[in-house]
């Protein structure tokens, strides 16, 4: 095999086609110890564990709710991240309902808690409340109502907060959530 540049997937898929059976194994299990985020992806792909999504709500947690008696930093797109290499292991709607309305309530409750305003922090929030919203509505009815009485819960715990987050909140709710609920 020639050496490039800037190697891609056509690469790596060239030298994985030389491997045997054997080699594959050895090389997954190299890439299963290399990182929790490739094992938390192994065991969501293959359906392993008691709770699939703890890895990834972890992750959210700690970069949407960071200590900030340590100095963390909060940061949006490695939370966003979370639901991203979620979606990309497995992918299962109600799972990434569960992390985008589990991203609302804890991005809500870290602001509230800790009296955090950041304009871009809460458009990611309004941003993440309304792709959470379109999530739902494709869930079954039991699921859905489920996901839209935490919604609705996040909503009224933005009441307090400034530039007109729980206003954004509202609209997006009355646009998604039908009245005969």
């Amino acid at each position: 095999m020639k050496k490039t540049a800037k190697p891609s997937w056509v690469d790596v898929k060239g030298h994985l086609s030389q491997f045997d059976r054997a080699g594959l194994l050895a090389l997954v299990q190299d890439l299963y110890a290399a990182s929790k985020e490739n094992q938390a992806f192994l065991h969501a792909r293959f359906n392993l564990g008691d709770d699939l999504l703890r890895p990834y709500k972890r992750a959210i947690d700690r970069w949407i709710c960071p200590d900030v008696f340590r100095d963390q930093a909060a940061s949006v797109s490695n939370a966003k991240k979370a639901i991203s290499d979620y979606r990309k292991a497995v992918g299962r709607p109600e799972g990434l309902a569960e992390l985008m309305v589990f991203y609302c309530e804890s991005a809500a409750g870290f602001c509230a808690e800790v009296g955090f305003e950041d304009d871009t922090f809460f458009a990611a929030l309004v941003r993440m409340y309304e792709q959470a919203l379109r999530s739902s509505v494709a869930l079954s009815r039991d699921e859905r109502d489920r996901f839209f009485a935490r919604l609705d819960a996040v909503c009224r715990v933005c009441n307090s907060f400034g530039y007109g987050v729980s206003d954004d909140m509202r609209i997006l709710f009355a646009e998604y959530v039908p009245d005969e609920r």
